[in-house]
């Protein structure tokens, strides 16, 4: 009865191209943004904010990069770790070699270059497709792990090989407490995310969600496949350059070419497929899964273990985890290739019908 949409009338073509048509679904996200930015603060310790929101946020970012791409145009990729990596270090090297350089600014000019790096390594894609593609991709990890391991010059010859940053600010906003980190990625990721829905429903989104369903008969009614898919490759790898700045310069502070290992890119290509293949969305709950598993998991399996005699150590609860994960995959591979978005998405619209059959 409170999901109905009578008495919301369109009176424009514009009313009813909005995001979201429904007024329940505006009202509540702007519950949701509001209660992000000022009940949260309230409500939540240094601890939940260093080790789930923050992690949450950006890798929500990573996750909704790679959606684009994997997603919403439907060109696999096993690199992403590869281009959070680039958008790490360029914006690092940014940051110390120009004086003076904004942080947001080194943050833009990192995600540029990431998205330069992801059009080379996006050019196969005109070419090969599906496990072809995957590896093409998997080249771009292998190549900037051992650019960054082995060029001095993009750690700022550190001996030891890892970089760090400090004193981060915006104006004269300084950047330094668990706060402040939180509020400076969600603001980030409400104005990319609110992108990436509006480019998902423009021409450029339709041409990639043609290409994804059917390249060849795309590009029988005039859809260049070589821009299509190259522009996905551009916005991915930028999001997700963007993500992986935040990641090293707000969420870790120092940090070595590890951090961004090929576990990073199949991290994010599991948060989309359990999340939600094509659906912005989807990548939050895919994040938010990914997040909190890890937590519920040592939280849980030892207090099991303890009622019956057991116990578990922290390398059982490592292979737990990715035992889960494995399972977990292959159930949302089979008996919802959509994900958790899709579950979402079936029970509004079953709520809209209720209490009557359907």
């Amino acid at each position: 009865m409170l999901y109905r949409e009578n008495g919301q009338f369109k009176t424009s073509y514009a009313d009813d191209q909005q995001i979201f048509p429904i007024a329940q679904d505006r009202w509540l996200i702007i519950g949701l943004l509001v209660f992000a930015f000022i009940g949260v603060p309230l409500l939540v310790d240094e601890y939940l904010f260093r080790a789930i929101l923050i992690p949450f946020l950006i890798l929500s970012l990573a996750a909704l990069g790679v959606n684009i791409l994997v997603g919403f145009c439907g060109q696999i990729t096993l690199g992403a770790g590869a281009f959070m990596a680039v958008g790490a270090y360029a914006a690092y090297n940014f940051h110390i070699r120009v004086d003076g350089m904004p942080l947001l600014v080194s943050f833009l000019l990192g995600g540029l270059t990431s998205a330069l790096v992801g059009i080379f390594f996006g050019i196969p894609s005109l070419r090969v497709r599906g496990l072809y593609l995957a590896v093409a991709t998997l080249a771009a990890q292998f190549f900037t792990d051992w650019v960054f391991l082995r060029v001095p010059w993009f750690t700022d010859n550190a001996s030891s090989g890892s970089v760090s940053v400090s004193n981060l600010h915006i104006l004269s906003w300084e950047i330094a407490s668990p706060l402040d980190k939180y509020l400076f990625c969600l603001a980030l990721l409400t104005v990319f995310a609110l992108a990436a829905k509006n480019m998902t429903r423009c021409a450029v989104g339709r041409q990639w969600m043609a290409i994804r369903d059917m390249d060849v008969a795309a590009e029988v009614i005039g859809i260049r496949p070589m821009f299509a898919k190259l522009s996905a490759f551009a916005v991915s790898s930028f999001y997700v350059g963007i993500a992986g700045a935040l990641w090293g310069f707000i969420h870790l502070a120092s940090w070595e070419p590890a951090a961004f290992s090929v576990d990073r890119s199949f991290q994010l290509l599991f948060m989309v497929i359990i999340g939600g293949l094509g659906s912005v969305m989807g990548s939050f709950f895919g994040a938010a899964f990914i997040v909190i598993l890890p937590i519920a998991l040592n939280q849980f399996l030892p207090a099991l273990g303890g009622l019956f005699g057991m116990t578990i150590s922290t390398a059982g609860i490592s292979h737990a985890e990715l035992i889960i994960f494995g399972a977990l995959i292959i159930f949302f591979l089979i008996k919802e290739p959509h994900g958790i978005a899709r579950l979402w998405s079936t029970g509004k619209e079953k709520l809209r019908l209720w209490p009557f059959p359907h």
